[in-house]
């Protein structure tokens, strides 16, 4: 391993990770300094934050995930930032990738890393997520999140761009209601993004978005692969693009309702 000389910052964003954030913490406390924002948590999360004597923990407000991650990433002391979610964690293998690659003498701007999913401490293999990567390390100085996303979101990147080797364990599915909460809330959140797009609601996309989602994920994306899990896997995230259709329907009736209320009159 290459001798460690550029520091890093560990970045984490958290509401309610109990279950998850332990074994994230665990995993980068090999970073110089570690800083978790976390969204007010009611179930101890923050309480193990506060204990633990190598993170930094500050409360935060959320409002959508690309404006949390921009505020927390304002708080980083380095320059090089992995940025990891509350249910993700570095093996020791990527923690030596990294140490070596914001060491080494040619560096770009930022790292896509892949991510090995993990279906109730099962490795989910298929269903759409194997081909998934995400921006996980990069130079503070040379990237933003995009504003054009509020979940999901992206970086721009001012310079080149690279892809660690070693994998990143997501573990994406904890129990079915847990699974259900998130793809419902990215699905509330991918409405409002749509409506700051200008997009507007449409009954057909309604019926036919999420059959498309699940069909596509199960059968061209080999979720039928992965079993009874599969099924579960590919309907959830169907189940997140027809709440995604039910709130921007919501969201574009409540925009029409103030020139429907009736003008009142006052009396001379």
């Amino acid at each position: 391993m290459t001798e460690a000389t550029n520091k890093i910052t560990a970045l984490v964003i958290t509401f309610n990770e109990i279950g998850y954030i332990e074994n994230c913490i665990k995993s980068i406390e090999f970073a110089d300094e570690i800083i978790v924002v976390d969204s007010y948590s009611t179930d101890g999360t923050y309480e193990f934050l506060l204990a633990h004597e190598k993170v930094k923990v500050i409360q935060h407000p959320f409002k959508n995930f690309t404006s949390q991650k921009t505020y927390t990433l304002e708080l980083a002391s380095n320059d090089w930032v992995i940025f990891v979610d509350a249910d993700e964690v570095i093996t020791s293998s990527l923690k030596n990738e990294i140490i070596d690659t914001v060491n080494g003498p040619k560096k770009h701007a930022a790292y896509w890393f892949r991510r090995r999913f993990m279906f109730q401490e099962k490795i989910l293999r298929f269903s759409g997520w194997q081909t998934d990567k995400n921006y996980r390390l990069f130079n503070k100085r040379k990237v933003k999140f995009s504003e054009k996303r509020i979940v999901h979101e992206t970086l721009e990147v001012n310079g080149t761009t690279g892809v660690l080797k070693e994998q990143l364990i997501h573990f994406c599915y904890r129990d079915y209601e847990d699974y259900k909460r998130k793809m419902l809330m990215y699905g509330r959140l991918k409405a409002k993004e749509a409506i700051l797009k200008g997009k507007g609601f449409s009954p057909v996309m309604l019926l036919c978005k999420p059959i498309f989602t699940f069909l596509y994920n199960y059968i061209f994306r080999l979720g039928v692969l992965d079993g009874l899990r599969g099924v579960k896997v590919c309907y959830l995230n169907a189940l997140g693009n027809w709440e995604r259709y039910l709130e921007l329907r919501r969201l574009e009736e409540e925009q029409r309702e103030p020139s429907l209320k009736p003008i009142s009159q006052s009396s001379n």
